[in-house]
């Protein structure tokens, strides 16, 4: 059973998508767990207040009040701060469900805290013993290690649980990546067979459908099927120079309301000069020029070998810029084909041509000798080119 190409596609955005969201999950638990720590450093930095009240009569008399004011009212931001910290705490709400332990030892911290503060002015101000200040010192201190032990328990479930859905998650991901790296794997071999000239791999066999449709019209002899042998090019199966001048007269009045364009290509890497590939090889890369030209082809249009690697292309469009954007995308769908070199190398097939919108009052063969000037000119400037007559025009300016 063949696979859809357009399916694996769409799969394969939704796998992404998928990754996506492992990935922002993954770094969400990271930053929770940072808050997770925040909690514990914010519970060691209020044991470290509390302490410093606690000896807050050794300091210089005139700095004692200026300290336990900002000293007690930080132990009190601190501990708002804790209660903020658990709006980030999701796991702890909404899995383990410690929201109303947790809130409930706050408000408990909390009132202590206050009492404890009180109970530092009074000594300040000698209305407690140090014997009274020491017992609140070891109530606080004691509910903060009671917190303390709490955050790290709960720490450790959380990060149990933590581990488990990131095990999953990246589970999830690893299967689905390496199932459509075959996937994509899939699709390549079926691009490079499609556009192969010496294929590697002998008896390949197509594996998606929509390869199947393109391998299919590629191999079809199209609308040649009708036509006879004798006005068709034994290689390629595309009109010969006679086919195309008894062809184009029966399709020009269905031309007539369109704009018409000729191009001649010629393929540089066929050189007449370069005589270095074989002659199956030069078959071959003709075969393979001719089959991308005719996935373009439409009812109106023609293709035709004309000479040793030169072809015609005639094409109907709704506009000029249309039929020029068509013959950019036939050569840059050509220059995609590779052929293997003697030296284990491989090396595009490019194109070079000749472009004219052809005007109603010139035969074909005028138009075609003008597109021979054309391509001739982009022959001169390096090739792989497709020259319109502007081109010319701008050079002569």
């Amino acid at each position: 059973m063949k696979i859809s190409m357009i399916k694996i596609f769409n799969n394969l955005s939704l796998m992404l998508i998928l990754n996506f969201i492992v990935a922002t999950i993954l770094t969400f638990f990271i930053l929770e767990q940072n808050f997770s720590y925040k909690k514990i450093d914010n519970l060691d930095q209020q044991k470290k207040l509390i302490k410093e009240l606690f000896y807050i009569n050794d300091i210089e008399k005139e700095l004692i009040d200026i300290n336990f004011n900002s000293k007690s009212k930080l132990l009190l931001i601190k501990i708002d701060k804790l209660q903020k910290l658990y709006n980030y705490d999701y796991i702890g709400k909404f899995i383990i469900n410690s929201k109303d332990e947790y809130l409930n030892d706050l408000k408990q911290l909390k009132n202590i805290t206050l009492s404890y503060n009180q109970s530092v002015k009074e000594f300040i101000d000698n209305k407690i013993s140090k014997k009274e200040l020491i017992r609140k010192y070891i109530k606080i201190t004691n509910k903060i290690n009671d917190l303390y032990i709490k955050n790290v328990k709960y720490n450790k479930e959380k990060t149990k649980i933590i581990s488990e859905i990131s095990g999953i998650l990246l589970f999830v991901s690893l299967i689905t990546t390496f199932w459509y790296r075959r996937r994509l794997k899939l699709l390549k071999d079926e691009i490079l067979h499609l556009s192969s000239i010496q294929s590697d791999k002998k008896n390949y066999k197509i594996k998606t459908l929509e390869a199947g449709a393109i391998e299919l019209r590629m191999r079809k002899k199209s609308t040649n099927e009708t036509i006879e042998q004798n006005l068709l090019d034994p290689i390629t199966n595309v009109l010969n120079t006679k086919g195309l001048k008894i062809v184009y007269n029966q399709k020009k009045n269905l031309m007539s309301k369109k704009f018409t364009s000729v191009t001649l290509i010629e393929i540089d890497n066929l050189s007449k000069k370069d005589k270095k590939l074989s002659q199956e090889l030069i078959q071959n890369i003709l075969k393979k020029v001719a089959s991308s030209i005719s996935l373009f082809e439409q009812t109106t249009d023609i293709v035709a070998r004309v000479n040793y690697n030169q072809f015609i292309i005639i094409l109907s469009r709704g506009t000029k810029e249309q039929c020029f954007k068509d013959i950019e995308l036939i050569k840059e769908n050509i220059s995609e084909i590779k052929y293997k070199l003697d030296d284990g190398k491989y090396k595009n097939i490019t194109l070079s041509g000749g472009f004219i919108i052809k005007p109603n009052n010139k035969s074909l063969d005028e138009s075609i000798k003008e597109a021979k000037k054309l391509l001739e000119f982009a022959k001169t400037k390096g090739g792989n080119k497709i020259t319109q007559p502007n081109d010319l025009h701008q050079l002569d300016v």
